[in-house]
């Protein structure tokens, strides 16, 4: 029973990259079609049934690697672990959408509500009464003061980067909450900026925490999920465990509980008895077994080794997966699209009419037809189907036309032009695809894949000249969203330095932005989405008129489920919070 029978439409499949473990985790995917739909395996879900057991299996390169370990405040992978942090911790917020994978929204869980105050300089967030972490000691608002302060002052990749109002006198703690903290915290803190941060963070009562902020940041809430600050740990079993110890058996409350882990190699979970939701988990243990690449993976399920492959990326895969009884492939809502970031800060790309050239050579459409069926989302923005503010077409953005690019390469004497990638088999097909249709304009095209970290050095060296990525996510303002592709000072841009500066780092220490970054600046100053559609859409068209980066084909993670294995963000489809589906497992049930 493939989806495939019920497809609405074909999505396809992560495929760029990037990375930065926490925040910025890795990159790429690519991907196939099937069409996502509720029950898109074609037969009647039952009810839930309660008990039995699965294993998910992770590809060792992102998700299926957690050296660093688990604890939220010191783990560079929280971005990437997302199925080991739901398991363990749950989350204050999750995302959630309708069976189609539509209407995806921001939910509270161990969160009861939140709320903008003080013209959204001001976030109060009230959690749910009765909450226990696993260890039976309480979920309560100074547990979570003692979290996020240590999630925002431990070094993790993870953490935001937050204005908060440092500039509020912090309030009296008891002796006791600041020996726990201090002692939870490196011993070369700045302890400063942790009593700045206790200023602003405050505990209201024993179910009610505010955060202050120095500026509006409409899309804090929005990029919880992926962020440590959404996941929560006991400080109790802190303090009886140890750093070693805890990062390696962390204690949360969510739905499952740590029963063996080696790292980046297995994790083995077992039901939370003492979970805050009625009748959840379903599933007696879940665990999560790090496999070497996709084909690997997709041999271990087949094996009967694994019932999950989480992201399955190898489009031939995918496609074999569709066609075989045995499995069923289901893709999520797609929210980030290819681009072709171009480096504006060096040759050839310093020229805008070379910029323009890329973009009249290239046929996205051609090359969703060619490699992909037809099937999936071509987006001219930084967001698709399953991303909010999508605007498939921008005003003003330079279409395929290859007589304007021959022209524009002839008013340029010639044009040689380095691509690189992320070494994988998608992106790979896709370079190939451009460098023949750039070559039709008379573009010389060097192809150059490398592994990820690889391209991540190469990005931060600023050695380059264009570079295949996926850019977005659900909400642009998160993970690798748009500021991390285009905004001036990420490392990973090739937008132009801010007027009067030298170099990023100068840029940032004289605090310089560039037109853009002040229309991203704008895109989250507000908590009102209406106004943020419309700063997006303006972000959009000023890309498209500097020509910074043509867009593409958008992918969507592909989950790989044995039949009778069912839930949200495996058989129904939940938008790609950054690189991944955030499962929810506590309501992952299979059948007995």
């Amino acid at each position: 029973m493939s989806n495939s029978s019920h497809a609405s439409r074909w999505r396809g499949r992560r495929a760029g990259l990037l990375a930065l473990a926490a925040t910025i985790g890795m990159v790429l995917t690519a991907c196939s079609g099937g069409g996502p739909a509720p029950s898109d395996s074609g037969g009647e879900v039952g009810e839930p049934q309660r008990g039995g057991e699965i294993t998910v299996l992770l590809d060792a390169g992102y998700s299926g690697g957690w050296a660093t370990g688990l604890d939220p405040a010191t783990s560079n992978g929280t971005g990437a672990n997302l199925p080991q942090n739901a398991a363990i911790f749950g989350g204050l917020f999750t995302l959630e959408a309708d069976d189609d994978g539509s209407n995806a929204r921001i939910e509270p869980n161990q969160a009861e509500s939140y709320e903008w105050q003080d013209d959204g300089l001001k976030l109060v967030v009230t959690l749910r009464e009765g909450i226990e972490f696993s260890d039976g000691t309480p979920f309560n608002a100074e547990a979570v003061l003692w979290n996020w302060i240590r999630e925002l002052s431990s070094g993790s990749t993870g953490a935001p980067v937050l204005d908060l109002n440092t500039s509020l006198e912090p309030p009296e703690l008891s002796q006791e909450f600041m020996d726990s903290l201090w002692a939870a915290l490196p011993a070369d803190v700045d302890r400063d900026a942790v009593m700045g941060r206790l200023g602003a963070i405050r505990v209201v009562d024993d179910l009610t925490i505010e955060m202050n902020f120095n500026s509006v940041n409409g899309a804090f809430v929005n990029g919880l999920p992926t962020a440590n600050l959404n996941l929560i740990a006991s400080p109790t079993a802190y303090a009886e465990l140890g750093a070693d110890q805890f990062k390696v058996t962390p204690i949360g409350a969510g739905p499952f509980v740590v029963e063996l882990n080696r790292q980046s190699e297995r994790l083995e979970l077992v039901r939370n008895e003492n979970y805050f939701k009625d009748g959840l988990p379903y599933l007696d243990a879940l665990n999560f077994q790090s496999v070497a690449g996709d084909q690997v993976m997709y041999q271990t399920l087949l094996s009967g080794q694994g019932d999950v492959v989480e992201g399955l990326s190898a489009v031939t895969l995918i496609n074999e997966a569709r066609n075989n009884p045995q499995v069923e492939v289901h893709l999520g809502a797609p929210t980030s699209p290819y681009v072709v970031q171009l480096n504006t800060r060096k040759e050839p790309f310093d020229d805008i009419r070379a910029r323009q050239a890329i973009y009249h050579a290239t046929d996205f459409a051609a090359i969703q037809e060619g490699l992909f069926g037809g099937e999936g989302d071509l987006s001219q923005s930084f967001t698709a189907s399953g991303g909010l503010f999508y605007t498939p077409e921008i005003e003003g953005y330079p279409e395929y036309d290859l007589d304007k690019a021959k022209a524009l390469v002839e008013e340029l004497g010639g044009l040689e032009v380095e691509l690189g990638t992320t070494d994988i088999v998608t992106a790979r097909s896709v370079t190939t695809a451009l460098q023949t249709q750039w070559e039709k304009a008379g573009i010389d095209v060097t192809i150059d894949s490398k592994p990820l970290g690889d391209v991540i050095t190469k990005f931060t060296s600023g050695d380059w000249e264009s570079m295949l990525q996926t850019a977005g996510a659900w909400d642009p303002a998160a993970g690798i969203g748009v500021q991390v592709r285009f905004g001036s000072t990420s490392p990973f841009s090739g937008t132009p330095l801010p007027e009067g500066a030298t170099s990023t780092a100068d840029a940032i220490a004289k605090g310089l932005r560039s037109p853009l970054d002040e229309l991203l600046v704008q895109a989250v100053a507000t908590v009102d989405e209406a106004e943020r559609k419309a700063a997006y859409t303006e972000v959009a068209e000023v890309i498209a008129k500097e020509a910074y980066g043509p867009f593409g084909v958008a992918f969507s993670p592909a989950q790989v489920v044995r039949k009778g294995v069912h839930g949200p963000g495996l058989t129904t489809p939940i938008p790609a919070l950054a690189v991944n589906t955030g499962v929810l497992y506590d309501r992952v049930w299979v059948e007995q």
